[in-house]
């Protein structure tokens, strides 16, 4: 099952499989119900519209959340420490029972595909992050999964990891899509991840990694982000990048990253 968000004249409107779910249904409303009543409602509301060519909203609403995870894959750990000062805290987190969680981002800043993610201006070394994002239930369940870009500016944590939330939240510093997937955590376990970047129609950086490379479980993750903290309308939570371009690389505008996971393709250029 796969879920999607439209531009309708109406607003805002939710689609099943390319067919139009009832209007009001929000995702908010699906994902305060457990699993299994959620899976049962969806197989039972399809309205038989298609979606033609409806644009693309992002697959989140307005008043949900987007967090973040750090330091959950080996190469994410290693390009922590080369670019910090104090290298020593993320071998020390990604060693940690604790995982690095930080919030990222609101639904209302949060951009889809095909929209545009900016680089901040007060930064000189800039990366996409491609990260497989969890869509977690108010119960905590994982239920499904979508494309996300943490857009994190390398130079501005690497001076000090107090400034992380300057680093990876602002304006265009989001993007999730282009729909969720609907699915079981164990589905999750070996997915490839790509990353392509290109520059005046050529590629100027690519590369592949898989979930199977993670050292921490999405179920562990989740656990974490939920365990002091409710979510009454569910929750995305990025579960952290296996894939750094080299020290050398920064983005410019105009840039178009892709990412893809599984049959879901995330583009954004560079603003």
């Amino acid at each position: 099952m796969h879920l999607t968000c439209h531009q309708t004249a109406s607003g805002p409107r939710w689609a099943l499989d390319g067919q139009f779910l009832p209007q009001g249904l929000t995702l908010s409303a699906l994902l305060a119900l457990p699993q299994p009543a959620m899976l049962t409602l969806l197989g039972a509301l399809s309205s038989g519209e298609s979606v033609a060519d409806a644009p693309l909203l992002p697959p989140i609403e307005a008043s949900q959340e987007v967090w973040g995870s750090g330091v959950t894959y080996l190469r994410s750990r290693d390009a922590r420490k080369a670019e910090s000062t104090v290298a020593d805290v993320y071998q020390k987190v990604y060693d940690a029972e604790r995982p690095e969680i930080f919030f990222k981002q609101i639904g209302w800043r949060t951009v889809g595909s095909g929209q545009p993610v900016r680089i901040r201006q007060d930064s000189k070394w800039n990366v996409p992050e491609p990260e497989l994002v969890l869509v977690i239930n108010a119960g905590g369940e994982i239920v499904g999964y979508t494309v996300g870009n943490d857009m994190s500016s390398r130079d501005i944590e690497g001076a000090n990891p107090l400034y992380l939330p300057q680093a990876k939240t602002y304006t265009g510093s989001c993007a999730v899509g282009p729909g969720i997937q609907l699915a079981a955590a164990d589905e999750l376990i070996n997915l490839t991840i790509k990353l392509q970047i290109e520059r005046a129609g050529a590629t100027v950086f690519e590369g592949e990694t898989s979930t199977s490379n993670m050292k921490r479980t999405f179920p562990d993750l989740a656990m974490y982000l939920v365990r002091e903290i409710e979510f009454p309308a569910g929750v995305l939570l990025m579960t952290g990048t296996g894939i750094v371009p080299g020290d050398e690389f920064t983005l410019q505008p105009q840039d178009l990253v892709r990412i893809a996971i599984g049959d879901l393709v995330l583009e954004n250029h560079v603003a």
